[in-house]
């Protein structure tokens, strides 16, 4: 046990809470950044920020690791829980601010954040590394694949 430890400060405490992170862009070459914070599922469940109704869904994304991607209702019930842990994330700008200014975040946005939420920052260089497998070069060709 280290005994020369110190008590974290309320300051530090709030800053660890929230980091700013570089999302996938919204096209080619342009940046987004925003700072995001961690949110309590069980938190948001006790305070119904996730609805009864919803939380079948929610055990399944989150417990079990996915929807069948052939059941409609469990898609439109993913897309309300990632509008959700949207609201619970964004800190700056708000999430509020995207949807008022009129811009929807991509599919890819929307795990990423999903992939934040749950597990950090360090979830994010996994995240990178899965997309760069899979976007194509300018000639149309897969990042890691041969080309002849």
């Amino acid at each position: 046990m280290n005994t020369n430890m110190n008590v974290t400060s309320i300051a530090d405490l709030k800053n660890a809470a929230s980091a700013v992170v570089e999302l996938p862009p919204f096209a080619e070459g342009t940046e987004f950044c925003a700072r995001l914070k961690r949110p309590s599922l069980m938190m948001m469940v006790k305070t119904g920020k996730i609805p009864n109704q919803l939380l079948a869904y929610a055990n399944q994304l989150f417990v079990k690791g996915g929807v069948n991607a052939n059941d409609m209702d469990a898609m439109s019930g993913l897309m309300e829980i990632m509008e959700i842990m949207c609201e619970a994330c964004f800190v700056e700008p708000t999430y509020q601010q995207i949807k008022d200014a009129g811009i929807e975040l991509t599919d890819e946005q929307l795990m990423f954040v999903f992939n934040y939420s749950q597990n950090g920052v360090r979830a994010l260089s996994s995240f990178r590394q899965q997309q760069a497998s899979v976007i194509s070069h300018k000639d149309g060709t897969r990042l890691g694949s041969k080309t002849e």
